[in-house]
C-alpha cells in the first residue's frame, strides 16, 4: 500500500515579505493619494459640488458624510497641505498589513468624523484628511508601545521627532481650522492601536 505525501509550500524569506509588504504599502498609499487628488479635480471642475458631503454638525442626516468627508477638501492649498504626511504615516502604518491597515484607517475615520459632528461649531462645514493624518501619528507613536515590538517603537519615535509639532493642532488655536477632526483622529489612532494590537511574535 503507497501513502500520499504533501510537501508544504515553502515560505517566502523575511527580505522577501519586507519587500512585498512595502509594495503593498506604496501602492496603496499612492492609490489613495491619487483618489484624493482626482475628487478635487472633479470637485473643482464641478463648481464645488462636493463639498456639500461635508460635516455638519448635529444634524442626524448630516452622519452618513463622516466617510466621504475625509476624502474632500477645500481647494488645492488644503490636500497639498495634506498629501505628504498622509503618504509618509499611511506607508509606515501600511508596512504591518494592510488588512490591519485597512482597520485602523476606518476606526480613524469614524472616531473622527464622530467627534466633529458631536463637537463642531453650529453652521460649520468640516472635510479633509487631517483628521486622518493626527489619527495615522497616533497610531505610529504608541503602536509600538501597545505591541512591544522594538523596531515599531523606533518608528514611532522617529515619527514624534518628525511630525511631533503638528499636536498643536489639536488645539484652538487658529480660526477655520478644525481643532476638533485633529483631536478626534488623534484619539482614533491611539485607541486603533490597542483595538488592532499585535501579540509578540
Amino acid at each position: 500500500m503507497s501513502y500520499g505525501y504533501t510537501s508544504p509550500l515553502p515560505q517566502p524569506a523575511p527580505a522577501e515579505r519586507r519587500r512585498d509588504r512595502a509594495k503593498a504599502a506604496g501602492l496603496v498609499m499612492a492609490g489613495w493619494l491619487a483618489l484624493l487628488w482626482l475628487l478635487e479635480a472633479v470637485d473643482v471642475a464641478s463648481g464645488h459640488t462636493l463639498d456639500t458631503y461635508g460635516i455638519s454638525p448635529r444634524e442626524f442626516t448630516e452622519l452618513r458624510d463622516v466617510i466621504p468627508a475625509s476624502f474632500l477638501h477645500y481647494g488645492w492649498d488644503h490636500l497639498i497641505a495634506n498629501s505628504m504626511p498622509l503618504l509618509v504615516l499611511g506607508f509606515l502604518a501600511a508596512l504591518s498589513g494592510i488588512r490591519r491597515f485597512a482597520a485602523v484607517v476606518a476606526t480613524i475615520v469614524v472616531v473622527s468624523g464622530v467627534g466633529v459632528w458631536f463637537t463642531a461649531p453650529a453652521y460649520s462645514v468640516t472635510a479633509g484628511a487631517s483628521g486622518v493624518v493626527f489619527g495615522l501619528f497616533g497610531y505610529l507613536l504608541v503602536r509600538g508601545f501597545v505591541d512591544r515590538r522594538i523596531g515599531d517603537v523606533v518608528i514611532g519615535l522617529l515619527v514624534g521627532a518628525v511630525y511631533g509639532s503638528i499636536l498643536w493642532g489639536v488645539l484652538p488655536t487658529a480660526e477655520g481650522i478644525s481643532w476638533q477632526g485633529h483631536l478626534f483622529g488623534l484619539i482614533g489612532g491611539v485607541l486603533a492601536a490597542f483595538t488592532f494590537r499585535r501579540s509578540v511574535a
